[in-house]
């Protein structure tokens, strides 16, 4: 098993019972975001954490070396080039000595999990792909999600994936879903899937106190904070093109973890790049929600 390398400052955050809250870094690398939109995204990220009183955890595979927290002169390495890193991968990466590995959401969760941190703020999460029933297509972000006591904070899962059937295996596997001040699961880029979340929530505190009261310990929660009203992009549109890329995906033979980017990209050259201040816009704001629920945390 892995034990991460925790810096000074989020080992001295836990061991005073500060506030922290883990960042996945796959979206600031140049696997997310293109540059220099990655740089903003960290900074407006791990901002609203610190003007919440809340230390950032940025989770990343440095020189083969697992780590829970980065120094500010450590941030420019993983906004280059890196190799993406899903939970099975983080041995990998180590045994390998990866220059730099991405953490995905579930490489995120479990090395938040290992370190003591409670809770991670990410963008959106993966989780069962449309046709599932036939290539057993299911992110391992779901797993992670069943698997490690992490509340994870997102703006639901992205628009191209089965979400009903995604709903449906987080019921399975017992992970509570909950709607920050909401009422639909949100698909990313819009606020509303069409579908209602088991849970509404309406502040950190009851966040805290779900957490504290769950019946599996090992187990997380996923709270889904829809993106900010004024930066939603419209729905039928979005509709359209994730049909289409679907439909290339298909006839192109692309499949498994390719298929995000791809659609992803064609999103961004449908809505002539605003897809991108939407992606900035909807990680700030979970940052800012998984701030206070990280605060709520250490005052119970």
């Amino acid at each position: 098993m892995f034990a991460p390398v925790v810096s000074t400052e989020v080992f001295e955050a836990i061991a005073a019972g500060r506030p922290v809250v883990a960042l996945e870094s796959t979206i600031f690398s140049h696997l997310g975001l293109p540059s220099p939109h990655n740089a903003e995204a960290l900074l407006r990220c791990t901002n609203a954490l610190r003007e919440a009183g809340v230390v950032p955890a940025i989770t990343a595979v440095l020189d083969g070396v697992v780590r829970l927290g980065l120094r500010d002169d450590e941030h420019e390495r993983i906004l280059g080039p890196a190799r993406k890193m899903a939970e099975r991968d983080v041995a990998v990466a180590v045994a390998q000595r990866w220059d730099v590995g991405a953490t995905t959401v579930s490489a995120s969760v479990a090395i938040a999990a290992s370190g003591g941190v409670d809770v991670f703020a990410t963008g959106g999460i993966g989780g069962v792909h449309r046709g599932a029933e036939i290539t057993y297509d299911v992110s391992a972000d779901l797993d992670a999600l069943a698997s490690h006591p992490v509340i994870t904070v997102c703006a639901g899962a992205k628009a191209f994936l089965d979400l009903p059937r995604t709903l449906e295996y987080l019921e399975t596997y017992g992970v509570p879903v909950l709607g920050w001040k909401h009422d639909w699961f949100p698909a990313f880029y819009t606020r509303s899937s069409g579908l209602p979340v088991p849970h509404r929530v309406d502040s950190a505190g009851e966040v805290s106190s779900i957490f504290s009261h769950r019946s599996r310990e090992r187990t997380g929660l996923l709270v889904t904070a829809p993106i900010p009203e004024a930066d939603q992009l419209d729905q039928s549109m979005l509709d359209a093109v994730v049909s289409a890329a679907l439909d290339e995906c298909s006839r192109a033979d692309i499949s498994g973890a390719a298929i995000t980017p791809f659609v992803l990209g064609r999103i961004a050259e449908a809505t002539a790049g605003r897809s991108v201040p939407a992606n900035l816009a909807l990680a700030e704001n979970n940052a800012r929600v998984a701030a206070q629920i990280a605060v709520a945390l250490c005052e119970r």
